[in-house]
């Protein structure tokens, strides 16, 4: 039980930080609360997914940001705005902050390491680095994805004549 709770506590600071966002980068007023929902489902499907289906930060981030691309398509279609409206502040909070200052202080350290240290530090910093970059391509792929088959779906209609 104290696993869920903790899981819907994330979640809800995942909700707050994407407002954050949504204020940031302009989001109308009315359509917070979507963003809001939208950061609060990645968080719960993210650290969901790291505790119950596989400690893979990458995968756990991926399935994440494919439920948040289907659930922005969604959204969109039906109050018609951008996709990326809804997309961007709710992924934003999951951004793997850790690991980009974990690269970037070990590319620091390494310029006064010498020998093992230094091959210790740069396999280190080589990994944050790689995690960081995969768990970024992951969100991408994830909010791309839907998008794509969406459109193409949307095209197959038109070209048939359904609407």
């Amino acid at each position: 039980m104290a696993d869920w709770i903790n899981i819907l506590l994330k979640a809800f600071w995942c909700g707050s930080a994407a407002v954050g966002f949504g204020i940031l980068f302009n989001v109308a007023k009315e359509n917070l609360i979507v963003v809001m929902l939208g950061g609060f489902i990645v968080g719960l499907i993210k650290f969901s997914a790291l505790k119950y289906v596989s400690p893979s930060i990458v995968l756990a981030s991926f399935l994440a940001a494919l439920v948040m691309g289907i659930y922005s398509m969604i959204i969109a279609q039906i109050r018609h705005e951008p996709l990326m409206t809804y997309a961007t502040p709710s992924v934003i909070p999951l951004v793997p902050g850790v690991f980009a200052y974990r690269t970037m202080f070990g590319l620091i350290k390494l310029s006064s390491a010498a020998g093992d240290e230094y091959s210790r530090i740069l396999s280190d910093t080589a990994r944050n680095g790689a995690l960081t970059l995969f768990i970024i391509l992951s969100f991408v792929l994830g909010i791309i994805i839907p998008y794509q088959i969406g459109k193409d779906i949307s095209r197959k209609i038109v070209k048939k004549g359904m609407v």
